[in-house]
């Protein structure tokens, strides 16, 4: 059985470096198991199922090289961006279907903002549970380590500085075991430079030992600098990708009411369509 997939770039800065994903648009339906050994050939962080939905305008599943995941932004970014190339966009808000609920997609231009769940802020951590998972003496202690979703759990861990941040050397066999043990996708380190806020993603427990851009990740990061350190921007924007020379830019928007608190959480970026591939895989 032949599949048609497209190869496509989310979170892209000036058309350069995002963060590759696959993406099948289903006229027929696939098994897990066929998606799963799709996801697998391609070999991407995630690859983006699109079909039909009775509650959205598209039903959105995403698949890693190893198991289902409930969202992610990337994938969706550069979704978005291919049904643009194919001429299939006709207005500019879209719902999808996801594990993770009925999200909107709104298109601004070129830019497309995908909206995450609400956040929801979990345990704090001591920076000794990660003394085996890099040198911990980079950790800024002034930002305590926290786990925080928007969609996807994720331990967001700041750094000194830039310069530190590039250095780290990350033990991934311990990574995953401490993913495993908290149950979260992975690590979302960061570091600013004067208005700059740079990040760099570890996620080996989906063997993803370093992603490019991860929307989920900073849009969890910018509601945490809002409401536990009180950094408030209209968009917040966070590099990512420059240790792998893939450079990328994420956008995120908050949207709040009167009494400061979170009520929307939307994730944006630009995105790419790079080739089309044909699979073959078994029938099940």
């Amino acid at each position: 059985m032949e599949i048609t997939v497209y190869v496509v770039n989310g979170f892209s800065k000036d058309h350069r470096g995002g963060n590759k994903a696959g993406v099948v648009l289903m006229e027929k339906p696939l098994t897990t198991y066929q998606k799963m050994a799709i996801a697998k050939q391609l070999g991407y962080a995630e690859t983006a199922f699109i079909s039909s939905s009775e509650q959205a305008d598209y039903k959105f599943e995403y698949f890693t090289p190893k198991e289902e995941v409930d969202l992610c932004g990337h994938a969706t970014i550069g979704s978005f961006a291919l049904l643009k190339h194919l001429n299939k966009i006709f207005k500019n808000h879209y719902t999808i279907e996801t594990n993770s609920g009925v999200l909107t997609v709104t298109i601004e231009d070129d830019t497309i903002f995908m909206e995450q769940t609400n956040p929801v802020f979990y345990e704090t951590l001591s920076s000794e549970e990660l003394a085996e998972c890099f040198d911990i003496e980079k950790i800024d202690q002034e930002y305590p380590i926290q786990i925080v979703s928007t969609g996807l759990k994720d331990i967001l861990i700041a750094i000194r500085s830039e310069r530190e941040l590039h250095a780290l050397q990350p033990n991934f066999e311990k990574i995953k075991e401490l993913s495993e043990s908290y149950h979260v996708v992975g690590m979302h380190l960061y570091a600013f430079n004067d208005d700059r806020i740079i990040c760099r993603n570890f996620a080996p427990l989906y063997d993803i030992n370093e992603e490019a851009a991860t929307g989920t990740s900073n849009g969890a990061l910018a509601c945490y600098l809002y409401k536990q350190h009180g950094l408030r921007k209209e968009v917040y924007v966070f590099e990512q990708g420059y240790s792998l020379r893939l450079p990328s830019e994420i956008l995120v928007k908050l949207k709040t009411n009167s009494n400061n608190e979170i009520e929307k959480v939307y994730v944006g970026g630009k995105g790419d369509y790079c080739e089309t591939k044909v699979l073959s895989i078994e029938n099940d």
